[in-house]
């Protein structure tokens, strides 16, 4: 079997309008993009795009299975290039990437600057035009609203009062907001300034609109 596009295609649903297959071809080939521009292994990276998030799903499997797909997507990913007779160096390579990925997760940093690709190229898909589309979607499908004034405590500490709701708003304060100061290259800050720009604009006009100020 040979590792392609569409091959991947098989490993996503195709009723998740958050992570997948369309997330992960833009991972692809932003990750591409940024392989060739900072002198990465872009077979690695490439690979590592595909299998990302092959074992994790926002319609199934929710938070738990959000919560360790980084995890069960490596292990997968090795036995995928197993078959295919990759070397151990190039699978554990894949693997640190995949591990390597998700920003809740600190536990494994990024170490190669392929794993900081993979990094860069999906936290870019939640910002901008698709951030916001994906954010919105995956409160949609958690059950909570769009937009909900978040609580002192939370816009103090990011941690919610009992029965808060966790809005796009809220994601967007917690983790979306934050994103462009966590990435690793200079290609990635670069794209990330005006998709930032771009979401910052739009939360702030839901955020007055909501309030009754415009």
């Amino acid at each position: 079997m040979m590792l392609t596009i569409e091959v991947a295609r098989n490993w996503y649903p195709e009723d998740d309008p958050v992570h997948g297959f369309d997330h992960v071809l833009r991972v692809y080939h932003m990750a591409e993009r940024l392989a060739q521009i900072e002198g990465a292994d872009v077979e690695i990276v490439r690979v590592a795009s595909l299998l990302h998030d092959a074992q994790g799903s926002a319609t199934a499997g929710g938070d738990i299975g959000r919560f360790n797909h980084q995890h069960a997507s490596a292990e997968f990913a090795r036995q995928v290039l197993e078959s295919e007779g990759w070397p151990e160096e190039k699978i554990a390579a894949v693997q640190h990437c995949i591990r390597a990925h998700r920003f809740r997760d600190g536990s494994e940093p990024p170490r190669t600057l392929e794993a900081k690709i993979l990094f860069d190229a999906d936290k870019l898909d939640v910002l901008g035009a698709i951030g916001i589309v994906r954010v919105v979607a995956y409160a949609v499908i958690a059950g909570q609203p769009v937009y909900a004034e978040p609580s002192a405590r939370f816009l103090a500490t990011g941690e919610k009062e009992p029965g808060e709701a966790h809005s796009s708003y809220h994601e967007y304060l917690f983790k979306l907001s934050k994103i462009k100061d966590r990435l690793y290259t200079s290609t990635a800050r670069a794209v990330a300034e005006d998709r930032h720009r771009f979401l910052e604009g739009f939360y702030s006009r839901l955020a007055a609109e909501d309030r009754g100020e415009l």
